[in-house]
C-alpha cells in the first residue's frame, strides 16, 4: 500500500510538463505550511489524550471498578446469598404449602372421588342397564316394523307422483316443446345466425384488416419521427454539454483533484516529521530541566529517608502492634475459656447433674485453672467452689 502511494505520483508527474511541475512545489510549500499547525496540534491532543489515559482514566476506572465491587456487588452477592435466596426458598415453600397443597388435596381427595362415584359409576350403569337395552329394543322397533312400513308407503306414493305429474310432463316436453324448440332453432340458424356469420366474414374482417394496416403504418411513421427527434436532441446534447464536461473533468478537474491530494499527504507526512522532531526536543528539553533532576532528588534524597522511616519507625511499630495483638488475642481466650468454666461449675451448681468420669484437658495455650488436673487421669475435675458441700468423687 505505500509502495503505490509512494509510486502514484511518480506515474502522474512522468508525463506533466516543466509548467504543472513549478505549479506543483507552490502548492505543496502552501499547504505544508497551512497544515503544519493542524499536525502539531493533532499530536499535542494526541500525546496528551494518551497521557491522560495512562495516569488518569485508567486508575481512576480500576478505584470505581474496585468501589462498585465493594460497594455494590459484594454487598448485592450477600444479599442473594443470605437473605433472598432463603427469602425465596421460603417464600415457595409458602407458596406451595398454601396454594397448591390445599387444590392437590381437594383434587385428589374430593373432586376426583366425587366425580369418581358421583358421575361416571351411575353414568356406566345407566348406560349399560337402561339405555342399552332401549335403544335395542327401538332397533328392532324400525327394522321389523317401521322400515317395511316406511318402504311400502314410499313405493305407493312414488308411483302416485310418477302417474299424476312425470308422465305428463315427460309427454309435453316430448311431444309439445321439443318439435317446437327444433322449429326456432332453423329459424334462428337460417334466418339470422348464417346472415350474421357471413356478413362478419365478407364485410367487417376486410374492413377490420384494412383499418388495422392503416393504423400500423401512421403509428410506425410517427415513432420514425420520434426516434429521429429523439436521435438529434441526444446529438446535440452530447455536443453542447457532455463533450465540455467530459473534456474539463478529465483535463482539468482530475489532474487538479489528484495535486492537491499528493499535496495534501506530502504536507501530512512532512508535518509529521517536523511534529514529532519537535515532540522528541520537548521531551529532551522537559527531561533535562524536570524528570533528571526529581530523578536526582527521588534517588538522594526520597529513597535513603524512605528506608530509614521503614526501618527505624514503621518496622518497630509494627512489630509492636503484631505482639500487642498477638497478647490481645491470648488474653481474651483465656478469659472466654474462664468464664465458660465458671458458667459450667455454676450450673452444675445449681442444678446438679452427673460428674465428668474423665476430665477434658484444656488447651495447651491456655493458662490451668483450677478445676483442671494431670496427676490421675481418671480422677474428675473438682469445681473452685462447692455450695452442696458434698464430698469429693471417688478416684477410680
Amino acid at each position: 500500500m505505500d509502495n503505490a502511494e509512494h509510486q502514484a505520483p511518480a506515474r502522474y508527474e512522468s508525463g506533466d510538463g516543466c509548467l504543472t511541475t513549478l505549479v506543483r512545489i507552490p502548492v505543496r510549500i502552501v499547504v505544508l505550511v497551512l497544515v503544519l499547525p493542524l499536525r502539531m496540534v493533532w499530536d499535542a491532543l494526541a500525546a496528551c489524550a494518551r497521557a491522560v489515559d495512562r495516569t488518569l482514566l485508567r486508575p481512576l476506572g480500576r478505584g470505581l471498578a474496585r468501589l462498585f465491587q465493594v460497594l455494590v456487588v459484594t454487598p448485592a452477592g450477600w444479599l442473594w446469598t443470605w437473605v433472598l435466596t432463603p427469602a425465596g426458598r421460603a417464600a415457595r415453600w409458602l407458596a406451595w404449602a398454601l396454594l397448591v397443597l390445599p387444590w392437590t388435596a381437594l383434587w385428589r381427595y374430593v373432586v376426583v372421588p366425587g366425580a369418581r362415584y358421583g358421575i361416571a359409576v351411575p353414568a356406566r350403569w345407566m348406560y349399560r342397564e337402561v339405555l342399552t337395552p332401549l335403544g335395542r329394543g327401538l332397533r328392532w322397533a324400525y327394522l321389523r316394523l317401521l322400515a317395511p312400513a316406511g318402504r311400502g308407503l314410499l313405493t305407493g306414493v312414488g308411483w302416485l307422483l310418477r302417474a299424476v305429474l312425470v308422465l305428463p310432463a315427460v309427454g309435453v316436453w316430448r311431444y309439445v316443446l321439443v318439435p317446437l324448440g327444433l322449429a326456432a332453432a332453423w329459424v334462428v340458424r337460417y334466418l339470422v345466425v348464417v346472415p350474421a356469420r357471413w356478413t362478419y366474414r365478407e364485410l367487417l374482417t376486410p374492413l377490420g384488416h384494412g383499418t388495422a394496416r392503416l393504423l400500423d403504418l401512421l403509428g410506425r411513421g410517427v415513432a420514425v419521427g420520434f426516434r429521429g427527434l429523439w436521435a438529434g436532441l441526444c446529438l446535440l446534447v452530447s455536443v453542447l454539454l457532455v463533450t465540455p464536461l467530459v473534456w474539463g473533468y478529465q483535463r482539468v478537474l482530475a489532474p487538479v483533484g489528484r495535486e492537491v491530494a499528493a499535496a495534501f499527504g506530502f504536507a501530512w507526512r512532512a508535518a509529521g516529521f517536523v511534529s514529532r522532531a519537535v515532540g522528541r526536543a520537548l521531551a529532551w528539553l522537559a527531561w533535562h530541566l524536570v524528570g533528571a533532576p526529581v530523578a536526582w532528588a527521588y534517588r538522594t534524597v526520597c529513597t535513603p529517608v524512605g528506608h530509614f522511616v521503614r526501618d527505624a519507625v514503621w518496622a518497630p511499630a509494627r512489630r509492636a502492634a503484631v505482639a500487642a495483638g498477638r497478647t490481645a488475642r491470648d488474653t481474651m481466650r483465656t478469659a472466654r475459656e474462664a468464664v465458660r468454666q465458671a458458667r459450667r461449675d455454676t450450673w452444675r451448681a445449681l442444678v446438679g447433674g452427673p460428674r465428668v468420669t474423665e476430665p477434658r484437658e484444656l488447651d495447651r495455650r491456655v493458662a490451668r485453672t483450677l478445676g483442671s488436673t494431670t496427676i490421675v487421669p481418671s480422677a474428675a475435675p473438682e469445681p473452685e467452689i462447692s455450695l452442696h458441700g458434698g464430698k469429693a468423687a471417688q478416684r477410680g
